[in-house]
Order: structure tokens, then sequence, then C-alpha cells
């Protein structure tokens, strides 16, 4: 079968990925160039422990505080628009007990092979490189250990040990760069980091090898269709036909699937990223700092600050107010963090949906088209996991993973 597959980020390529591996003839098309939106310069984590949805008990009430606050967690960029009122309300309504421990469930099922794909793609000579050096949850507050526990638990019964809590010296002595201050921290030793440039270069590379065409600079503009099937994408360059197709696209998916005629409530959240190079100060595994909801990855010879969620539309406007926020709460962790040889900073669009899960499936008004998007902060974790389940149901029409939680029609 001839896929076209729109959007080239990591969910993108390792869909490319597991369908090359199925025999199938792939064209990927970005509308930028090959991993270099989201999928570059976050966090890197593979995380399936943390698989809790972004709508979380709670959150809410926290929002509403946050959400004019150029320097919270959350920030939304005021501004009337009745599609970005409508998806929030739908957000709101997930912030419930019910519907976190759903979702986090479905994601935790979805990711249950996570790290043996992980190993598999390596293995066929996808070439980057995975640290297994945990995760470490650093709280400020005694109360904040607690709800990590709480969140944890449930990953028991995918095989998780039992978290271990250090505090006090054993915490010092475990992460020594650490602020004194902390009241603890949560180590989940199963988790693992890489660098995400490298994964989708080494993605690219692989798929180019397999025969792959991967054409950057080239944005789909609309399509081709008989009756309730596509026929050919268009682009500036012309256009592609296929027998299947599969949007990939990121935080854009919603707006391209809007020129299909199909709704995909996909909003845009901005996080933020800074990249110490040569740091002075060093950690030995990644942090989450848990009150200021940032994630700080080591690679090698940098050090990377990434986090905070901004809803403002499609736009890769860097505000200084975010970085600065990112500043803030480093040095109150790890003071003196920002101290190097060089810095980077960088801005990307994570694709969200109303309820934090990620849409994985063939969308009803098409016989042959499929979407894959809505990953938010989990595109590198369920990445191998969502190519995996996405391929099979492109190609025999099933798949042996649950996909109900993840349906594109389930927003009507």
């Amino acid at each position: 079968m001839k896929i076209v597959v729109i959007g080239a980020g990591v969910i993108g390529l390792f869909c490319g990925y597991a369908l090359m591996r199925r025999g199938c003839s792939v064209t990927l098309l970005d509308k930028g160039q090959p991993g270099a939106a989201c999928s570059s310069s976050n966090a890197g984590w593979v995380v399936p422990s943390l698989a809790g949805p972004l709508p979380a008990p709670g959150l809410a009430r926290k929002s509403l505080t946050w959400m004019l606050s150029s320097r919270s967690p959350l920030y939304i960029k005021p501004a009337f628009r009745p599609d970005l009122v409508k998806w929030l309300w739908r957000f709101w309504r997930h912030c419930d007990a019910r519907h976190y421990r759903t979702g986090l469930e479905s994601v935790a099922r979805l990711g249950e092979e996570t790290m043996a794909l992980y190993d598999a793609a390596r293995a066929d000579g996808v070439e980057f490189e995975m640290e297994h050096a945990g995760v470490l949850l650093v709280c400020l507050r005694k109360g904040s250990i607690d709800e990590v526990l709480a969140d944890l638990e449930p990953m028991r019964r995918y095989g998780y040990r039992t978290p271990r809590v250090v505090s006090g010296a054993a915490l010092l002595a475990l992460e020594p760069a650490l602020s004194p201050t902390a009241a603890g921290a949560v180590l989940v030793e199963e988790e693992r980091h890489l660098r995400p440039e490298a994964l989708t270069a080494g993605l690219v590379k692989r798929l180019t090898a397999m025969g792959a065409e991967i054409h950057p600079e080239v944005e789909v503009v609309g399509v081709r269709r008989r009756g309730r099937a596509i026929t050919a994408v268009i682009t500036a360059q012309g256009s592609l036909a296929a027998d299947l197709f599969l949007l990939a696209a990121g935080a854009w998916s919603g707006r391209l699937a809007g020129k299909l005629g199909v709704r995909l409530p996909v909003e845009a959240g901005k996080g933020y990223s800074v990249t110490i190079r040569r740091p002075g100060v060093r950690i030995r595994r990644p942090l989450y700092l848990e009150e200021a909801r940032i994630a700080c990855t080591p690679f090698g010879d940098a050090l990377r600050a990434a986090g905070t969620m901004e809803l403002s539309g499609l736009n890769t406007t860097l505000d200084r107010r975010r970085i600065a926020a990112i500043d803030h709460a480093m040095d109150t962790y790890l003071p003196g963090w920002s101290q190097g040889e060089g810095r980077d900073e960088w801005v990307g669009m994570r694709p969200v949906t109303p309820d934090g899960l990620p849409m994985i499936g063939r969308v009803r008004a098409y016989d042959n088209l499929y979407v894959a998007t809505g990953h938010a902060i989990l595109g590198v974790t369920l990445a191998p996991a969502t190519a995996a389940a996405i391929s099979d149901v492109m190609c025999s029409g099933t798949t042996g993973i649950d996909l109900t939680a993840f349906d594109p029609g389930r927003f009507g």
C-alpha cells in the first residue's frame, strides 16, 4: 500500500517507520523540517509511569488563579476566541478524579510496551542513545510527596516497583546540587530519557535507508476525494496520490483537519525550554520539579529545563516572561543552575485535546483517513506504542491495543 503521513515529528516519524516495517510504501510530508517543531528541544523523557492526563483533579480551581499570570505553570493569553472558550469548558469538565483515573489507565495500557518497542527500534538500526537513570520527582512540600505517591500507585499493576521516597541527607547524597530546602523526593527507577533531536535524526536516517520518501517544507493545503475516500493530498508543490493517509501534524492537526471538513479539537499548548551548554551545575538523572511543573534533563555536556503550558493559539512567539519563570523556578530547586558556557532558548507547540488523551484511529468521515495526534507532553513516551497501534489498524483493520479511549470521534 502507498501511504502518505502528514507530519514528520516524533509521532509521524515513528508511524512511518512502523508502516515501512510492515512493507508499506511511505511518504512523509512536513511543513517545516522533520523533527524540528515540538519534537526538538523538549525534555526527552520516556516515562510511562507519568501517564496521567493534563486535566487533573483540582486543576480547574488552580488554573483560575494561574491562567492570567505569565509566570504560572499554566497561562492563558487574554483573547476572545469562541473555539478556545468551548475547548476550555470541555477541559475543565475533565478535571475530576473519575476522568483522570480512567485516562491514566488508558494511557498506561497504551504505553505498557514502550520500553520494549524502543529497544526493538534500536536493535533494528534506529540510532539514538537512551539513558536508564530513572526520574526523581522533587517536592518542596511534604504534601506534594503524598500526592505523587498516590498518582504512581496504579502503575504497580504494570510492573513498576513501589517508588522510593528520599529526603534530607539521603536526598542530597543522591543529587548534591539540589537545594536543601526541598522537603523530599520520589525516585522512579524504571524510567529512561533520551535526547529528542538525536531520536528524530535517527528515525529520519533509518527511514531513508528503508526507502521512505521524506519531503520537508511541504504544506498540505487540501485534498482530492471520491465519495468517502481521499485520493490525493494537494500541496503547493503539486498533488500526491496514495491508498491511505495519516494525519500526524501535532498542534497543526486541527487546522489541517478543518481543510478536510473534519473537526479535531486540538489546541496548541506552547511549551518552553532552556538548555545550558557545559553547565556549572550537574545532576545525575532527570528531575521533575513538582510544584513548578518543570522537567530538568541532563544530556552529557548540557542541562535542559522544559515546561510551562501556554494557551495563546498557533504561534511560536517566545515570551520572555515565561523564560524568566523557568529561570526563577529552577533557581529555587537548583541554585545557580543557569551558570555555564552558553544558553539556548526554545519554544514549541504541543498538541492538546480537551480530555488530555491522544487521538489514534480512523476518522469516521472517511474510509482511508487516520489520525495520530494530541499527545501533549507524552509524545516521546507514546510515539512507538502509537505507531504500533495505528500501523496495525491501517494495515489489518484491528489491533491488540484497546483504542476506545483514543477514538478521534469521541468529541462528536
